[in-house]
């Protein structure tokens, strides 16, 4: 295929709404005059698009076009949104790579999991090859920092039940939450040589299970007190009193991921001050990624351009450098 052929079909793949709505919100400018960004860097999670049932998005190449299209500065990639026939192919990898390429949006980051909260060491040891795997995968594709979970209890019937008890869940019978902190400490110490050799660092999220508080992210990351394993900040994972537990993780985060919910949440909606946010990554002197993860029920083709628009203005950097 020739390069104006390639270009012209790259050029089909955009939607006109798409397109209408990011040249409205202005979202592409990120610069001053003088060529200084104004903003942190604000990228695209493909979860945005996807989000375990959006067939026509679950193809990642789709996701980079589109966050191309609507301006965003690069793209975070959800593993599983990448097929396990992809994951054996070498040139199925890099095409990915080469589709970032053409669109000059860097790869940042990749959101994997893994569950290392069980007393069966087995499932552990498991999950532990499960991780360095994920790394190498990494490396592979250029991407610098990797999203990791602690893992859960597994006493929900489903994911459904696990967000009408606010994350909140019951250890299994006969253990405490106390009881899990060792399996995680030493299952991420066991992924830590990988990653230092692949130059991948690790970002436990504020997730659920043990990463459910800043005081659980905290005990893991401190504990092994090592460079290549930081946080990964979701804004929305905090269901109560959000601001002054997302400003705990701020010293030590690599990578903010910044929820919106246009159109009401799929299982919750927090109504986030990123004004009063933007505020604290500034104080913090963060200078990294933003990334949006959508998670509400409008239309993304319109409410991924506002939530870019809403981004840009709330992350302004202090004087536009």
């Amino acid at each position: 295929m020739d390069r104006r052929t390639f270009q012209t079909g790259l050029a089909a793949t955009m939607t006109a709404g798409v397109l209408a709505s990011c040249i409205e919100t202005g979202a592409a400018i990120t610069t001053a005059a003088d060529g200084a960004r104004t903003t942190n860097p604000i990228g695209l999670s493909t979860y945005s698009l996807w989000r375990f049932k959006n067939e026509e998005f679950k193809d990642v190449t789709k996701c980079i076009d589109f966050a191309a299209d609507c301006g965003f500065d690069g793209v975070e990639i959800l593993l599983y949104q990448i097929s396990q026939t992809e994951l054996l192919s070498h040139s199925a990898l890099q095409a990915i790579k080469r589709r970032s390429l053409v669109h000059g949006l860097p790869l940042y980051g990749m959101s994997t999991h893994q569950g290392f909260v069980s007393p069966d060491a087995e499932v552990r040891r498991w999950n532990i090859e499960l991780t360095i795997g994920q790394i190498e995968l990494c490396y592979k594709l250029g991407i610098p920092t990797m999203r990791v979970n602690t893992g859960r209890w597994g006493t929900s019937k489903n994911f459904d039940e696990l967000m009408a008890n606010r994350g909140i869940e019951p250890p299994l019978a006969g253990y405490t939450e106390e009881d899990g902190f060792p399996w995680v400490i030493d299952a991420l110490e066991r992924c830590l040589p990988t990653a230092e050799k692949c130059g991948v660092v690790l970002g436990l999220e504020n997730h659920w299970g043990l990463g459910l508080t800043p005081e659980g992210v905290l005990k893991i990351v401190d504990a092994i007190d090592s460079p290549y394993l930081q946080v990964t900040l979701d804004t929305g994972n905090f269901l109560e009193d959000p601001y002054q537990k997302l400003q705990r993780l701020l010293p030590k985060t690599v990578l903010v991921q910044a929820k919106t919910y246009y159109g009401g949440g799929e299982w919750y909606t927090l109504d986030l001050d990123y004004s009063k946010i933007g505020q604290m990554v500034r104080d913090a002197k963060y200078r990294g990624w933003i990334s949006l993860e959508f998670e509400g029920k409008e239309d993304q083709k319109t409410a991924i351009p506002k939530s870019l628009e809403l981004l840009r203005k709330s992350f302004a950097l202090e004087g536009g450098r």
